[in-house]
């Protein structure tokens, strides 16, 4: 993942530079570039800043990327296409075909494992693991979300911050920065939360208010937890999947689930959960909220 990274970088580096280059040499400014790679070329370029350092990678990798994080393989091949053609140099991609891309793995609980899953949790991070289960919400998002972005009267949690690495960043594409819709069972939590945590910035936070750690969530809580319920381990983030499929198997609407998780089409959605889709029939998280009602108040 870090060399895959590096080289990507590089690459688009290697792009600017031979644009920037060739047009101080022969044509002048950009005018005539195509909008779409030219925005292409600086979304790409934008993801990489200071918080992209090898322990971030470290961190990526071992809680596993969302497709959507995955490198861009195909967008990068037809960035240099265009600048070749455009200010007349050899691209490296010429007659190379690029590699394919893993699918993501998505290993999902059951409902009834959810429902044993926070039964069991220790106490202290019941909410915590309630609000990662149900609203798909990523590792950093949920470690960074502070008070000010949970809006209890319209029963939303603003997504605009996230730490990753031991780092506060906002989010920053438009599918990032999003309105999660809190169920029943969130709303609880993040109400049951605020008695203990409503002094300080974070919403989950330690004894100094700070964010939690990855680490000693993952080795202290989470592994242990599946060890004591003899569930077959996985990687925390599985708590996103496990939201996105229980809302696919309510019924939800595509486009709906799409926006909590945060994707900017269902066309993410629909390749990495397609065996989870039932149907298309509702059109917002109804169905869901009944589907909780009915397991978990048994």
């Amino acid at each position: 993942l870090f060399l895959r990274r590096m080289a990507r970088f590089l690459l688009l580096l290697l792009v600017g530079v031979c644009v920037v280059a060739t047009a101080h040499a022969n044509t002048g400014p950009l005018d005539n570039v195509n909008p779409e790679v030219e925005d292409d070329v600086a979304s790409q370029m934008s993801g990489w800043d200071d918080t992209n350092d090898l322990s971030t990678m470290e961190t990526q990798a071992s809680e596993g990327l969302d497709e959507s994080e995955m490198p861009n393989v195909e967008q990068d091949n037809d960035i240099m296409n265009e600048a070749a053609e455009r200010y007349e140099f050899s691209s490296p991609f010429k007659n190379i075909k690029p590699l394919k891309v893993g699918r993501t793995d998505v290993y999902p609980f059951t409902l009834e494992e959810v429902r044993q899953l926070i039964e069991h949790v220790r106490p202290d991070y019941k909410n915590y693991l309630t609000v990662r289960l149900f609203t798909g919400m990523r590792t950093g998002e949920v470690h960074g979300l502070k008070w000010k972005h949970v809006d209890f009267e319209h029963r939303q949690i603003l997504v605009r911050e996230s730490f990753v690495a031991g780092k506060q960043t906002t989010t920053k594409t438009d599918g990032s920065t999003r309105e999660i819709q809190m169920s029943q069972p969130v709303f609880n939590a993040l109400k049951q939360q605020s008695k203990v945590t409503c002094d300080m910035d974070y919403v989950f936070a330690n004894k100094a208010g700070n964010p939690l750690s990855v680490h000693n969530v993952t080795k202290r809580i989470w592994y242990p937890l599946l060890r004591r319920l003899g569930l077959p381990l996985r990687r925390p983030y599985q708590t996103r999947h496990t939201a996105a499929t229980l809302w696919l198997a309510a019924g939800e609407n595509p486009e709906w689930i799409a926006r909590q998780m945060g994707h900017s089409t269902t066309e993410m959605l629909f390749r990495i959960y397609s065996r989870y889709v039932p149907n298309l029939t509702r059109q917002d998280g109804s169905a869901f909220e009944s589907l909780l009602n009915r397991t978990l108040n048994k």
